[in-house]
């Protein structure tokens, strides 16, 4: 599975029960492949990523503001009215910093050992109380996972707040 396969955060399982929302969101997956690509590239953390009102949804804080800036020129090469997706790209510079320190923890953030059976989305529901907050744990823990779907028995995972409580 790639990295944005599944819809996630948020909002995710309401539109996983409409009718059609999976393939709506490969379509627009598809279309926008350059922006998500981008995003991975710039190091911006998705927390939503999913359909609603049948355009692409995306929550997602970006490293600096030159981050940002890049993700809406690849947005607006790829649909210039932008009619089919909505983003929210909040900038939060003290993330990078924290990535490029090894993932520090600021902000009452905990870690958390991999047990044997441990999913991701198992991990979210135990401290978010939400499976789709996955990606929440995987961007935080970029230094050490390549692939949502591939934890280890044994590492040290670090858990980022619950920032909407």
């Amino acid at each position: 599975m790639g990295l944005f396969d599944k819809m996630f955060g948020r909002g995710a399982s309401d539109a996983e029960q409409q009718q059609g929302a999976q393939q709506r969101f490969n379509e627009l997956k598809q279309k926008y492949q350059t922006v998500l690509t981008t995003a991975d590239n710039e190091r911006i953390q998705f927390q939503n990523l999913h359909v609603q009102d049948n355009k692409l949804f995306i929550r997602a804080i970006a490293p600096s503001e030159e981050a940002k800036n890049k993700f809406w020129d690849q947005v607006k090469l790829v649909s210039p009215n932008q009619d089919d997706i909505t983003a929210d790209i909040s900038v939060d510079t003290s993330r990078a910093m924290g990535a490029a320190a090894g993932g520090g923890q600021g902000g009452g953030g905990q870690t958390y050992e991999v047990k044997s059976g441990d999913t991701l989305s198992k991990i979210s529901k135990q401290f978010y109380g939400d499976s789709d907050e996955y990606m929440r744990i995987f961007y935080a823990n970029r230094d050490k996972l390549n692939d949502p779907d591939k934890i280890q028995v044994g590492q040290q995972l670090a858990i980022p707040p619950d920032d909407d409580k």
